[in-house]
């Protein structure tokens, strides 16, 4: 993982959302996803792909479920800027309806 496609993959809202959510509970399944984000099962399972196929995220099935976690080979840095904001109190703008979400990029 270097550090452009990192950031690439958290510069994207619903991005983001996902892995500070799987961060914050480490595992979710689509279904507590789509449920918390309020997105659709289709878009939710995109932004997972894409995650996955980068790097970020793992996941394993189990039954008809497909878990995802924070990929344990990330390097050190990611964790660190991962926890980072984790920590700097981000997680209440996933709780919120996004039509209250402010947009820094506009």
């Amino acid at each position: 993982m270097d550090q452009i496609n990192f950031f690439k993959c958290l510069a994207d809202e619903t991005r983001f959302n996902i892995v500070m959510l799987v961060l914050g509970n480490n595992e979710q399944c689509v279904c507590d996803l789509t449920e918390k984000l309020q997105l659709s099962q289709p878009k939710i399972s995109r932004h997972l792909a894409l995650l996955r196929s980068s790097g970020l995220l793992q996941d394993r099935r189990q039954g008809q479920w497909v878990y995802y976690s924070l990929n344990p080979n990330l390097p050190t840095w990611c964790i660190d800027v991962l926890n980072t904001l984790k920590n700097a109190d981000l997680q209440p703008q996933i709780e919120r309806p996004f039509s209250q979400i402010k947009s820094y990029c506009e």
